[in-house]
């Protein structure tokens, strides 16, 4: 028989759902029959998961405000426990950088926001879930997105914020070790994410190179255009993840009896080039 939990029913709060792999774990939840509460800075893409979700037979709610707003983070947590009763999930993937820029080129202004997403509202998230996980008496599982920079000594300032967050997961296991709560580090390799249209022009040259592609596109901002990632995701299908297999990760943690601990998984790609 197996000790496997059931996805269905339970209360999944996910941040930076609006794209990437936030999107795709929704989606794939909610599509199990979970109440899903995403998260994000643009509504529009969250309405279109909401009701893929419904159509799927799972629950969404949406949230639209800035994950570095502590005050807000925390009461959207608080919120799902409170109109659930549980909080069963608890994923902090919202993240950005500027992975492949050198650090003596490296940004100020974007190390400090590296900082605030990927470090502190990781932070502020996995306090309010534990502690809406304890109040509602949840057997409960933090899902930190980490990256593989964070086995990479070199890794810049982007990988400095993912050495945190291991950082951080290390010491919430530690103090819930007594807690039917669990804490996993993810370290995923490249996937086909709007993070990947964000690397600087030497790897893009050489991303590029290796898919076949002579000249990459970039928008108005100076990121990879949404079609030109499609395209180098289609051309190196063994090389750039697929976000779904993201999504069956998160499904495979969360269904293990809460006495396993799970501390980390790295996800590549079939090929890597990080």
């Amino acid at each position: 028989m197996s000790d496997r939990l059931s996805v269905h029913g339970r209360t999944v709060c996910i941040t930076g759902s609006s794209s990437g792999m936030g999107r795709a774990i929704a989606e794939h939840l909610g599509g199990l029959g979970a109440t899903v509460y995403l998260m994000g800075r643009n509504a529009e893409p969250m309405e279109e998961s909401k009701a893929r979700i419904e159509a799927a037979g799972g629950t969404a709610d949406l949230a639209t405000f800035d994950v570095t707003d502590t005050a807000a983070l925390q009461a959207w947590i608080q919120r799902a426990a409170d109109e659930t009763g549980r909080l069963d999930v608890m994923i902090n993937n919202a993240g950005f950088g500027d992975f492949g820029t050198s650090f003596l080129g490296g940004d100020p202004d974007i190390w400090k926001g590296m900082l605030d997403v990927n470090v502190l509202a990781l932070a502020v998230g996995s306090q309010a879930a534990v502690a809406a996980m304890r109040a509602t008496e949840s057997q409960g599982n933090i899902i930190n997105i980490s990256s593989v920079a964070a086995i990479r000594r070199d890794s810049g300032m982007y990988g400095a914020t993912k050495h945190a967050v291991n950082c951080i997961n290390a010491s919430l296991r530690s103090e819930l070790e007594d807690d039917t709560i669990r804490v996993t580090s993810i370290m995923p390799g490249v996937f086909a994410t709007n993070f990947s249209r964000n690397v600087g022009d030497d790897m893009m040259g050489m991303i590029a190179g290796m898919a076949g592609v002579e000249n990459v596109e970039r928008d108005d901002e100076g990121r990879v255009s949404r079609e030109m990632l499609a395209q180098l995701a289609a051309n190196m299908s063994t090389t750039f993840g697929d976000v779904e297999d993201i999504a069956r990760t998160v499904e495979f943690v969360i269904t293990q009896p809460i006495h396993l601990n799970i501390e980390e998984l790295v996800i590549r790609p079939a090929k890597s080039f990080i």
